[in-house]
């Protein structure tokens, strides 16, 4: 019995060993204080609960894969007051079940190797999901690293002119997970130049654009051409609603084109009754700003006990992380080891990509209470 080479070549998803390392250390006694994976315990907002529990029916049919024409408006009506951009709802978006799926399965409908387009361009440290989406379809992967000293974007002009020739995809995640980096619109404008002359798509991963601090980052659909560019969201992030698997993509008629003849092979429309629930939740702010007021909290009560600690934070600018360098000499698997001796679950940023070395994760997650207790052990840490 054979299996897939791809999966036999996969090392163990970051977040699993994480996870492991969790149990080993709450088995052994100490009180854990996760702040490893991304994973929001904000509650759902009680408006988009009932209207799930309105939708609730004794019988309903399979989903369709285009979605709900409601829910295709609501997601229209949100891009077009958050980024001033006019979508199509009828041609232009897809409703997905979250934006992992998506995100995975994509390189799927556009990497083309007979015609020579068989190179998915990646950025790393990074969400290890596109990566291994582009390779089960056979992709040749290209790492694009994110540097500090280039404010954690990716150096376009830097770009080998014999991969774009090749490339079909060039995947961007801006707020950016792991570093917490925001991307100007002149990075999409410039990246999304490259896509038309080069005929690849962009695909920008925008899970984190309602979590920030300071200013609200913009979308690549705000470039002036969108013929190439290709955005996913989700209500994950934004709504608290991880167990739901909400989501959307927006793009150019054909590739949602590719994208409705797809999916129905696949199964993956959300269920009507979360398609229900999402249209409230892309219709409100209100529970979103408590979220971000939330996720603020807990943000400077952990910069100011790695402050006191002598620690530099090299991205907090938005996203529910904080990237934090780790101290001289020490590496970033031996510092999360460290922590987690004392109950703190970090990512080490080499998990996360070869360019994470140096570095550690930190995710906003546990309660503001939890927070300030894990910022106890923090500023007594040696």
């Amino acid at each position: 019995m054979h299996l897939s080479p791809v999966l036999t070549a996969q090392a163990t998803y970051p977040f699993v060993r994480i996870e492991q390392a969790k149990r080993e250390a709450a088995a052994a006694g100490i009180e854990i204080f996760d702040f490893g994976q991304g994973d929001p315990r904000e509650p759902t907002d009680p408006l988009i609960r009932q209207a799930l529990a309105d939708a609730l029916v004794e019988t309903r049919g399979y989903p369709k894969a285009e979605g709900l024409p409601e829910l295709r408006e609501a997601i229209a009506g949100w891009i077009g007051r958050r980024f001033g951009v006019d979508v199509d709802p009828g041609a232009e978006i897809v409703p997905t079940y979250g934006s992992k799926e998506a995100i995975f399965s994509f390189a799927q409908v556009v990497v083309d190797p007979a015609s020579g387009k068989d190179t998915v361009l990646i950025t790393e440290p990074g969400y290890p999901v596109p990566e291994r989406g582009a390779l089960f379809a056979g992709a040749r992967v290209v790492h694009v690293p994110l540097l500090e000293e280039n404010g954690f974007l990716p150096d376009l002009e830097a770009l080998d002119e014999e991969a774009l020739s090749r490339t079909a995809l060039f995947w961007l995640n801006y707020p950016n997970n792991p570093t917490a980096a925001v991307a100007p619109v002149g990075l999409y404008e410039r990246a999304a130049a490259l896509a038309v002359e080069h005929d690849f798509l962009l695909a920008s991963d925008e899970a984190y654009t309602e979590l920030w601090f300071r200013e609200p980052p913009p979308s690549a659909l705000q470039v002036a051409d969108r013929s190439n560019v290709v955005v996913f969201n989700t209500l994950s992030k934004r709504s608290s609603m991880t167990g739901y698997r909400s989501g959307f993509v927006a793009g150019p008629r054909w590739v949602m084109d590719a994208l409705r003849q797809y999916r129905p092979t696949v199964g993956t429309a959300p269920q009507e009754f979360v398609q229900r629930a999402s249209v409230v939740a892309w219709g409100d702010e209100g529970h979103v700003e408590r979220a971000r007021a939330a996720y603020a909290r807990k943000r400077e009560v952990l910069l100011g006990a790695l402050d006191a600690l002598g620690w530099r934070v090299a991205g907090s600018e938005a996203t529910m992380y904080l990237w934090v360098e780790t101290p001289a000499g020490e590496g970033s698997e031996e510092l999360a080891a460290r922590l987690l001796g004392h109950g703190i679950v970090v990512a080490p940023g080499s998990y996360l990509g070869p360019s994470g070395e140096g570095y550690v994760r930190i995710a906003l997650v546990p309660t503001v209470e939890d927070c300030e207790r894990a910022a106890a052990i923090l500023r007594g840490f040696a």
